[in-house]
């Protein structure tokens, strides 16, 4: 339950009030020399203390290497273990709370199941964890870039908020991470960031949209059946908290569609001589297998639970009681998410990569 991936795996530790979080990244190959620089930006991406509609929760999330790199940072094929100190954790603000379920969050679940009362900020259940998938992401995602894969994750939708159409001018894509939402139009920025500000004031919350552009995936990664590269994704998706929907290409929309409608024309380019799509309703899978098109997919993420609305919940001794969360936390968890769902990508995609042996 704490490990994710075959070949290449992620095992994280922590919890989101402990004394840190970290990981062990093992199977990642050896000879690859790895900017720490830009994986600690990657990392700082999805960190509480470099956003402002985040949380208010000041966690520079420093990473601190432990093993698998040399003195020049180059891979040794050994596991890579690293740590994430936590700076800024307030257990105190959650001792009014700790005998009650707070509705939307795991709380009851984790007590039905370990019959534990709830741990401050939830413990393992805290979107905290996703740090230490950032960190693994990071690293991965410069060993991808090396084979030509490239992952564009951006906001695509906040509340009622949503872009007309999937975005794919690389001057935006390349450019998410420089806008506070994570969505790279000016226009849609500013409506989002107003949106995010107005409901934080109400003590409120929204939920939203990423969608996920993958370039430079050859055809043939995924494995038949039960690891098709749909199924992996999703599940990658689906592990990260907060989320409830995952769809590729068109998705739930092609239920309303004919076959003649849905279906991606094959043709031979002339020129190269290669495969080529007239369409990509399937998001560049079929079968489970990539057919070298680009990848596409849309992961949903409901609002975030704590709110600072009187709600009514019971106590751990089945007591009914209400509760009015106040405290740190974000308006839109959907914004931080964008950089966990390009790591979460990037291990799925490198774990089925290093699977195939004639890529």
């Amino acid at each position: 339950m704490n490990s994710f991936g075959k070949v290449l795996t992620l095992t994280t530790f922590g919890e989101s009030h402990g004394s840190c979080i970290g990981g062990v990244l093992d199977g990642f190959p050896a000879g690859v020399c790895i900017d720490l620089d830009e994986v600690q930006q990657f990392v700082s991406y999805r960190a509480p203390a470099c956003n402002p509609l985040g949380t208010r929760r000041n966690e520079p999330d420093t990473v601190n290497f432990l093993s698998g790199l040399l003195a020049d940072n180059t891979t040794t094929g050994a596991p890579i273990a690293f740590i994430i100190h936590n700076k800024d954790a307030n257990s105190h603000a959650y001792e009014a709370l700790k005998k009650l379920f707070r509705p939307a969050h795991a709380d009851y679940t984790y007590f039905a199941k370990y019959n534990i009362e709830p741990q401050p900020g939830g413990g393992r259940a805290s979107a905290r964890e996703t740090a230490v998938r950032c960190v693994a992401g990071g690293i991965v995602r410069q060993w991808l870039k090396q084979r030509g894969v490239y992952i564009y994750p951006y906001i695509s939708q906040v509340g009622p908020i949503t872009l007309p159409y999937p975005l794919a001018d690389m001057q935006q894509l390349t450019r998410v991470y420089d806008f506070a939402s994570r969505c790279p139009i000016a226009e849609y920025d500013r409506k989002i960031s107003k949106a995010i500000e107005q409901v934080r004031t109400e003590g409120d919350s929204l939920g939203g949209t990423i969608s996920c552009l993958v370039k430079g995936v050859p055809a043939g990664v995924g494995e038949p059946l039960y690891d098709k590269l749909s199924a992996r994704l999703a599940y990658a998706m689906l592990s990260v908290n907060a989320v409830k929907g995952f769809e590729v290409g068109d998705g739930f929309a092609m239920a309303t569609m004919r076959g003649s409608e849905a279906n991606d024309p094959m043709f031979i380019d002339e020129a190269t001589q290669s495969v080529t799509f007239a369409t990509n309703h399937t998001g560049g899978i079929l079968g489970g297998i990539s057919t070298g098109q680009d990848l596409f997919f849309r992961v949903a993420f409901k609002p975030t639970p704590t709110v600072a609305k009187k709600q009514n919940t019971i106590t751990c001794n089945n007591e009914q009681t209400t509760i009015q969360a106040l405290g740190r936390h974000d308006p839109a968890v959907v914004i931080r998410a964008v950089p966990v769902v390009e790591a979460m990508a990037a291990l799925v995609i490198a774990d089925l990569i290093l699977q195939q042996k004639n890529l």
